[in-house]
């Protein structure tokens, strides 16, 4: 039976990390083609931190969280092959279901411009709905629809690397560890930088084949150039601005790409002009996948066997906490929340 109320937390106004409260509320309805999902678990990714903290400013009410897995317990009119019980995960873009990314099909952002999985139950499109691997936990799954999507678009559909070429991997949170582990079962040589050597070594049994602490190294482009027979690598995923935007346009080859998914800094990072030019680098900004790339990669996934690295994990009553921990830099891995 579908209780009558459901467990939220409703962002307010000017919303900080103190004030992500559980509140409770009347069951939504999933009207026609829409089914309502029993949210089991989420994970943390720095976006929702962002909108969770109010660096991307949103209506008070929001729901935030971006991933979400569960299970469907009610279906709405029109629907069709989905059933109670199904057991799914949530899309970052649901309207995004296939083909290039457009205005429209991106409008629509789970927790951010629409309310997210930051619930016990959410009414969300069928359409956006994949199924889980077989065998995993609501956990291990709600890992998959931010980070562990934009992992496979960037080195499988946008980078497009095969056997035998690198890419230089930032950082050891959840997005950097799934590239990892999609690199190793593609055979793609990593090339791993971190801030600290045990981090580095926990990365290398993941199949890192190069290891650089940035700290150490702050200019980590020069070994990872002599690495690669003074060439660099074919692609770099870039993820920390003006901090270390001109070392990854350094590191890469000429004719090679820059992936930019996002950033941990305020700052904007200068354009390098001239290695643009000079070099005939390839500059590619991309957030996430669509409903097909994320079916794609859960497909993937669960024939190669490549389970996520869960660091912590909090009761939704602990968001704040969750975000907290996220913003020590301590994790290794993905931090998920259970609802």
């Amino acid at each position: 039976m579908i209780p009558a109320t459901r467990k939220v937390v409703r962002l307010r106004e000017n919303p900080t990390l103190e004030t992500l409260i559980v509140t409770e509320e009347a069951m939504p309805l999933p009207g026609p083609g829409e089914v309502l999902m029993q949210v089991y678990a989420s994970s943390l990714n720095f976006h929702d931190y962002l909108v969770a903290a109010g660096h991307i400013p949103q209506p008070a009410g929001r729901i935030p969280m971006s991933d979400g897995a569960g299970a469907i317990v009610s279906v709405g009119e029109g629907v069709s092959g989905l059933a109670i019980g199904d057991k799914v995960i949530g899309s970052f873009f649901p309207d995004w279901l296939d083909g290039h990314a457009t205005r429209q099909n991106c409008a629509a952002v789970s927790g951010e411009s629409i309310d997210g999985f930051g619930a016990s139950h959410v009414v969300v499109p069928a359409s956006s709905l994949v199924a889980m691997p077989e065998g995993w936990t609501f956990e291990e799954a709600a890992t998959l629809p931010c980070a562990g999507l934009t992992a496979w678009r960037a080195l499988v559909v946008e980078a497009e690397l095969k056997a035998g070429d690198s890419i230089l991997l930032p950082g050891s949170g959840g997005l950097a560890i799934f590239c990892h582990q999609l690199a190793e079962a593609l055979g793609i040589r990593a090339f791993a930088i971190s801030s600290g050597d045990a981090k580095l070594e926990r990365l290398k049994a993941l199949g890192a084949d190069v290891l650089i602490n940035y700290r150490t190294t702050p200019e980590w482009s020069v070994p990872v150039v002599a690495a690669t027979d003074g060439e660099g690598v074919d692609a770099v995923l870039e993820i920390g601005g003006a901090a270390t935007f001109e070392q990854s346009v350094a590191a890469v080859r000429n004719q090679g790409r820059v992936i930019v998914v996002g950033t941990t800094a305020n700052d904007v990072p200068p354009v390098p002009h001239r290695d643009l030019i000079m070099r005939s680098l390839r500059l590619q900004g991309m957030a996430v996948g669509s409903v097909a790339h994320l079916r794609d990669y859960i497909d993937f996934v669960a024939s190669h066997d490549l389970r996520p690295v869960i660091d912590a994990s909090y009761p939704l009553e602990r968001l704040g906490d969750a975000f907290a921990y996220q913003l020590r830099g301590e994790h290794f891995g993905k931090i998920v929340v259970t609802i």
